[in-house]
Order: structure tokens, then C-alpha cells, then sequence
């Protein structure tokens, strides 16, 4: 009996099978008949039947129905059809070089985060045009997805093609133009990437700094304002990725307008692992990446901005300063009424990003938060069962990016090492002044499971037991285990009173 009827045997049926993988019932009707379960769902097969079914089953089944076959690579040639005597082999690699076959990784660390079967399936889907109907329909439903997440109705709502970082930068270039002051709050690493941009696109930055581990403080940013009139922009990450600690962007942006200022919001880990509510906290830009919460493949940005800074951008009298990023054009390239070409989109990612936000308008937003706090308390129970202390104070903790102290004594990089040869799960180091001092455990989107949880607990128990911590092997998974019964009952008691 192979995977795919295993599967059937289990759930009773393959409109069950379909169900519990919430995938169309053709596509298990297409495992029956070739007879294995493509190898990019083997992960999800053991979690989904609880290890009844294990993923490399499904990998070793899935190989051997569907060998990769390369037929331009001759076993006797030494690269590709080139022979050591045609002119171009001088140009070709020295050793042979095979297709890519990543290892499956347990991603826990700052980003990316694992992606769901469903997006990987729907990223390799055909290729189509970027100006085909059918794409143009999509692209506009991908609009409305983003509007969801960001909550908001900003018309301006996309992904830009390039990652976080590029819409940092988008940000930047339209709304600084040479000799704006702008106001760059720095907590962390990517306050200093703000700074940066601030500084090429010949604005005259004004930095407000709070210790690495504590939020931005409005009161400081206040009175950053009262000493520096006409600032034409607020700068400020919202959940600061390198230490794990959020900011209150409604309360920043309010000192923001109140002195005239627009605001740039850094979403790029918080948006869908945390609230973020555009319209209600009025902000004007703000910008994220798909390989964070929305766990997608990493190279989108998704940008919003309301008509306020649409309008600044339109009346300024010098040309914006890069012509990919040019928002004037790239509003055209977007606008469904209008829609002329710009550049090439990067149409498979695109589509994987739909599916992605349509994952989280299936579970709903504040469920995909609230799952990123459930999994966080769990987690922060068992490893200070294990006696590990967090960075960030309680009330400023981000769920998705939980930045954690390293015992004294531990070599911080051999755990890290040991966890992915050993265990297969990637947490991340510090950077910066925290370099060597903790690590970075993500619980984002995909990610974000209990599974995930307790195998980090116990592999990292494990880890630290065998460099000669006091580890009592059982006391994080336990602490963990009675969190999420604690939070079970409570959700459960909610439930009866609301009812």
C-alpha cells in the first residue's frame, strides 16, 4: 500500500484526505492515480497523520515513482555535453555540479519561515504573461488580500518586487527628498538601516535612540519634535527583528501628526503575527516582507500608503531618485484601470503570495495572532522552566520573535550548530551589540506551531544538557504542555460565557 492510499485508509476517504489538507479533492484524486504523494508535501503528511505516516516514507516513495532525470548530463561527460577539449569548457565548473535538492530544515530562526504545501504547489504553477487577463484579475485580488492583512482601504496597497528591505527604500526615496528632516528612531538593527536610507536620499536625519531590548519611546520622539520644526517624516520599526521587542506605532504615529509629520512604519515582522491596523492607527507608509508572518518565499515587499502621502509624492518638484522605485510609475503599473508595463513581476511568487494571504483570510486574522501568542506563552513557559531569560521585558515581547538571553558559560554559536546537524531546526543569533549574547527564536506564520514548539524545547534541552547545563529532560516540554491547557481551559470558559 503506497502513501496516498495510506492516507485514504486513514481518514476514511479521499473527500476526508482533502479536507484535512484543505486541498481540492482532484488533487488527491492525482495521488491515487500516479500512486505516491509529491515529496514537497512529506512534511505535512506526518504532522497532519500525527507520525503515522513519516515524511521521509513519502520522500524515499515519491523519488522512486519520480526520479529526477537530467538526459543533457551524459554519465561520461565531465559537465553537461561539453567535452574537456570544446573551447567553452575553460569557462565551466571544475567539479560536477547536480540539480539542488535542499534538506528539510525545522525554520525557527528570524525569517524565512517554513511554507505551507499549499503555496509551494501553487508556486510552481505554469507561468503566465504579466500583462494575460487572467494574471491582471489575480493581481488585483492580491490587492484586496493585502488590504485584509494591513487593514486598511488604501487604494495603494501592493507587493513590490523585491524584498523588505526594498520597501524600506521605496518608502524613502518618494517621500524624502534632499534637505527634509526626518526624525530615525534606532532600537535596533533595522532603526540603523532607517538612518541609512534617510542619509541617501539627502534628508537631514534626526536620531532618537532607545536602548536595544526596549521599545521606541514616544516621549523622547515628542520632544525630538518641539526641537526640530517643519520635520517632514517619522521613522520607526514597529517590531524590531533583532531583539524581539514592539513598539506602539498608534501612539507614535499620534506624536507624529500632532507636530505635522508623516510617518514610515517597518511591518516587516509584524504584519499577520501581530496587530497591525493601518486605517485605525492612521498611518500614512508602511512596508513588510513576505517571508516573515505571511510565510511565503522571500523577494515581495507588500507596501501600503494612504492618499496623503500620494499626494505629497505627485507634487514634488524634483524627479524621485530612482526609476524602479519611482511611485508615479509604479502606480500605473498597479492601477487596474490604467495598467502599463514597468518591469517583468515576478508572476510565480505572486502567486504564491495569494495563496499565502488566502491562508490567512481562512483562518482569519485575529486567529493567526492570536495562534502566534498561544504558541509564544507556550514556548516562553518552557524555556523558563530550562531557566532561560527573555531580552525584552513581558509587556513589550513580540510572540513571532521571541529573543532570549544565553546561559553564561554556553558557546551560543555550538548550540545553534548542534541544533540544525543534530535536530534540523535553525534558530538565529544576535546581531549587533548582541552578537554571541542570545538567540532568536521565530514563531512565524507556517511555522507557528505547537509541533514546532516542543521539538525546539526538547532538542534544546537536550543540546544544553549535553554541554553540562542542569537540564531536568521533560520539565520544559511539561511547563509547555500546561500552558497550552491553561490557555485551553480559559478559551474554553471565554467560549461558555459568551455563549
Amino acid at each position: 500500500m503506497n502513501c496516498a492510499e495510506r492516507l485514504v485508509e486513514i481518514f476514511g476517504s479521499q473527500a476526508e484526505v482533502a479536507r484535512a489538507f484543505q486541498l481540492d479533492r482532484a488533487v488527491v484524486h492525482h495521488w491515487i492515480k500516479t500512486g505516491y504523494v509529491p515529496a514537497r508535501w512529506a512534511g505535512e503528511v506526518e504532522r497532519v497523520t500525527h507520525g503515522r505516516i513519516n515524511a521521509v516514507d513519502v520522500v524515499n516513495e515519491a523519488s522512486a515513482k519520480n526520479p529526477v532525470r537530467v538526459k543533457s548530463r551524459p554519465e561520461d561527460a565531465p559537465f553537461g555535453i561539453l567535452s574537456e577539449s570544446d573551447p567553452m569548457s575553460q569557462y565551466a565548473p571544475t567539479k560536477r555540479i547536480h540539480s539542488f535538492h535542499p534538506p528539510q530544515r525545522t525554520l525557527m530562526g528570524p525569517g524565512p519561515t517554513e511554507i505551507h504545501p499549499r503555496v509551494l504547489t501553487t508556486m510552481s504553477q505554469p507561468a503566465i504573461g504579466y500583462l494575460d487577463p487572467i494574471f491582471v484579475e489575480m493581481m488585483e485580488e492580491l490587492k484586496s488580500l493585502l488590504r485584509y492583512v494591513y487593514q486598511t482601504k488604501n487604494p495603494l496597497t501592493f507587493p513590490l518586487s523585491g524584498p523588505g528591505s526594498v520597501g524600506m527604500e521605496y518608502c524613502f526615496v518618494n517621500m524624502v527628498a534632499p534637505g527634509d528632516k526626518v526624525i530615525v528612531c534606532q532600537n535596533g538593527v533595522f532603526g540603523g538601516r532607517m538612518l541609512e536610507n534617510a542619509v541617501r536620499c539627502g534628508g537631514t536625519p534626526i536620531v532618537v535612540e532607545d536602548k536595544w531590548g526596549d521599545p521606541v519611546d514616544p516621549n523622547k520622539v515628542e520632544d525630538a519634535l518641539k526641537r526640530n520644526k517643519g520635520v517632514s517624516v517619522v521613522a520607526f520599526v514597529h517590531a524590531e527583528t533583532s531583539t524581539g521587542a514592539q513598539s506602539d506605532a498608534k501612539a507614535l504615529t499620534q506624536v507624529a501628526h500632532k507636530h505635522g509629520a508623516m510617518v514610515i512604519v517597518d511591518a516587516v515582522t509584524s504584519l499577520a503575527g501581530t496587530p497591525v491596523k493601518v486605517d485605525e492607527w492612521n498611518i500614512d507608509a508602511i512596508y513588510s516582507a513576505s517571508q516573515k508572518c505571511l510565510s511565503c518565499t522571500p523577494g515581495l515587499s507588500p507596501v501600503s500608503f494612504n492618499d496623503r502621502v500620494v499626494e505629497h509624492v505627485k507634487k514634488r518638484k524634483d524627479k524621485i531618485h530612482s526609476w524602479f522605485m519611482d511611485m508615479n510609475l509604479l502606480f500605473n503599473y498597479w492601477n487596474a484601470g490604467t495598467r502599463t508595463y514597468h518591469h517583468t513581476a515576478p508572476t510565480n511568487s505572486l502567486f504564491a503570495l495569494h495563496e499565502a494571504l488566502l491562508l490567512i483570510r481562512e483562518e482569519g486574522l485575529e486567529n493567526a495572532w492570536a495562534r502566534a501568542t498561544r504558541h509564544h506563552m507556550a514556548l516562553k513557559a518552557g524555556l523558563e522552566a530550562m531557566g532561560i531569560r527573555f531580552l525584552v521585558k513581558p509587556e513589550y515581547q513580540l510572540p513571532q520573535m521571541n529573543a532570549v538571553l544565553c546561559p553564561e558559560g554556553v558557546d551560543e554559536a555550538e548550540v545553534r550548530t548542534r541544533l540544525l546537524n543534530d535536530f534540523g531546526i535553525e534558530i538565529g543569533a544576535g546581531l549587533g551589540p548582541l552578537k554571541g549574547k542570545i538567540w532568536r527564536i521565530g514563531l512565524m506564520g507556517y511555522s507557528c506551531r505547537a509541533d514546532n514548539v516542543m521539538l525546539c524545547l526538547s532538542a534544546l534541552g537536550s543540546v544544553l544538557s549535553d554541554l553540562g547545563l542542569p537540564i531536568h529532560v521533560g520539565d520544559a516540554e511539561a511547563a509547555a504542555h500546561a500552558a497550552y491547557a491553561q490557555m485551553h481551559t480559559k478559551d474554553a470558559q471565554r467560549k461558555k460565557r459568551a455563549a
